[in-house]
């Protein structure tokens, strides 16, 4: 599968960098040029609807679909409008790697809430979320950061939920010209209470993030291999929904912390 990805990585990283808006997304660029957040929810077969134009996106999600066979599969989409003073058409490889690092700081994701269904309220998501040295170690270690964003890299983390309690997860990282994706992988069992809701390795969510000109677009998946009870459908789906919601609130207050880094630091640079 690597192998397969990373030569998809080389041979359409250029083609990402030229997409518009309208080019990645024709039937939904409307839509999130108006405000909208399109949302989609499937059972029992689900397949990929909202991928944008991508052949490595599309490539990788298929191939995790076919793998995981899922029966839950949740996706949405939004933009984030790049700054004024950012570059245009093409982020620099300075905002690209103030961008990756940003996503690679999982210990901002500590304290980050989301909409829970069955309490009707705002609730925590994760209380505790650090990167740490193995999955057998679990020794906490600092955000990994980079000058420019690696072509591929793997880190764990130990991610403490409200909902699925105190859980191991793999991130696999991925970045081409034109877009930075990450992988999020449950290594152990998360349970609903007494309840085993997912299974390790029965969990796989996916975070796209890619240069649209005016705009970044950012795609967010989760697909799973859930315990389904009759009736549960509707409320997982609504709840997968509200934490990939609270990813993406997340990676908007990111990539404002990354432009603004990236000012100061051009600011600096020009004064004599």
């Amino acid at each position: 599968m690597r192998l397969i990805l990373m030569l998809c990585l080389m041979a359409f990283s250029s083609f990402l960098a030229a997409l518009s808006l309208e080019d990645l997304s024709p039937q939904q660029s409307a839509a999130l040029l108006a405000g909208e957040r399109p949302i989609v929810s499937q059972f029992r077969n689900p397949q990929p609807r909202l991928l944008p134009q991508s052949e490595v996106l599309t490539r990788l999600v298929q191939e995790l679909n076919r793998d995981l066979n899922p029966n839950i599969m949740v996706e949405t989409l939004q933009i984030y409008t790049k700054p004024q003073g950012a570059e245009k058409p093409a982020w620099s490889e300075e905002e690209k790697a103030a961008l990756y690092n940003s996503v690679l700081a999982l210990s901002s994701l500590t304290g980050i809430e989301y909409f829970s269904v069955s309490r009707g309220a705002m609730r925590i998501l994760y209380e505790i979320s650090t990167v740490i040295d193995s999955p057998t170690g679990r020794k906490p270690i600092p955000d990994p950061a980079f000058a420019s964003p690696q072509e591929e890299l793997t880190i764990f983390a130990r991610q403490k939920d409200l909902t699925f309690g105190d859980n191991i997860y793999q991130y696999d990282y991925y970045s081409t010209d034109g877009a930075i994706i990450f992988i999020q992988q449950n290594l152990t069992s998360l349970n609903a209470g007494i309840i085993p809701a997912i299974g390790r390795n029965r969990l796989r969510s996916v975070v796209a993030v890619i240069d649209a000109g005016d705009y970044l677009l950012v795609y967010a998946g989760s697909m799973a291999r859930a315990t389904l009870f009759p009736g549960m459908s509707d409320r997982v789906g609504a709840s997968f929904a509200n934490r990939a919601e609270a990813i993406l609130n997340w990676f908007s207050r990111q990539a404002d912390e990354a432009f603004s880094l990236r000012f100061r630091y051009a600011s600096s640079q020009a004064l004599p």
